[in-house]
């Protein structure tokens, strides 16, 4: 029983130091092994591989993808005119050799991205300080990213290497700081509303010129409309007289009588009119003539 114990402790004891020996290495991973704290071997290819038991040797895992570092800090910079902008950029970077990077740099990726960060945002001041606000939001932003990612280059693989490599470095947003901005907003507002005003009073001044016109021609049209009908009520009126004249031309006394009639009509034209007239005149003629007529013996 003893002997049987001890075998299966044996094995366990032999199976836990075997398993500190084997570790596995990520395609997206580089494998360190320390021996004592000094950097013994780095494993850049994946799959198992053996180490000494700790505390012998011990392995660490630094990522070998490409990251992406953004900006961090909204702390305005100057320009050229020293106009104060706000940058947003990221960079793209990977680490190359982490024997270096361990040794300058630091034991994981975090280490690496906040020393870039300072040394991106310096290249960035010193570039944009020699530069205006035209440059950084025309074509001539491409040229301040690529002298930034070269100077940031030149401090990363300089006299202690950082063991990175920086693919690319790019700017995503130029804009002013929030007063500046309000400012900008404000004088946008009041040149719209200028004009705006003024196409209100262009086409107020143009309104005011069509209905001008139209008033124009409104006015001449009835002018000839009735010209045009006094002059065809003229010619009715002396047609109207022609007729009258020939018609009364060939019976002047029947003339004078009929004429005679429509008078009296229009003035007795109501029961309750009274009339004070002198019956000697000659409006009463035409009566007194019939008169006497009827009075006249028959033949």
């Amino acid at each position: 029983m003893n002997r049987i114990g001890f075998i299966v402790s044996s094995v366990l004891v032999a199976l836990a130091l075997l398993s500190s020996t084997l570790f596995v290495v990520d395609q997206r991973q580089f494998g360190v092994v320390y021996a004592l704290g000094q950097i013994k071997e780095v494993i850049t290819e994946p799959g198992l591989n053996f180490k000494l038991p700790p505390p012998f040797q011990n392995v660490s895992y630094i990522d070998k993808r490409l990251l992406t570092l953004s900006s961090l800090d909204p702390e305005p910079m100057l320009t050229a005119e020293k106009q104060r902008v706000v940058i947003d950029w990221y960079v793209r970077w990977r680490i190359t050799n982490p024997s270096e990077y361990i040794r300058n740099v630091g034991l994981d990726e975090n280490a690496g991205a906040v020393q870039l960060n300072r040394v991106v945002r310096n290249a960035f001041q010193e570039n944009i300080n020699k530069r205006t606000v035209r440059d950084l939001i025309s074509v001539r932003r491409e040229a301040v990213m690529s002298d930034v990612q070269r100077e940031v280059l030149a401090v990363v693989k300089g006299a202690k290497p950082w063991g990175v490599d920086v693919v690319d470095v790019r700017i995503t947003r130029v804009d002013y700081v929030e007063a500046i901005t309000e400012s900008v907003y404000r004088r946008m507002e009041a040149e719209r509303k200028r004009v705006a005003n003024e196409l209100r009073s262009t086409g107020f001044a143009e309104g005011e010129k069509i209905r001008a016109d139209a008033d124009r021609q409104r006015e001449v049209i009835v002018a000839n409309a009735y010209r045009d009908a006094q002059k065809i009520k003229g010619e009715g009126d002396g047609r109207a007289a022609s007729i009258y004249a020939d018609a009364f031309g060939r019976d002047p006394q029947f003339a004078l009588f009929y004429r005679s009639l429509d008078a009296y009509k229009q003035s007795f034209n109501k029961k309750s009119d009274v009339m004070v007239l002198d019956p000697s005149s000659d409006f009463f003629k035409s009566m007194q003539s019939s008169g006497s007529t009827s009075n006249a013996p028959r033949r």
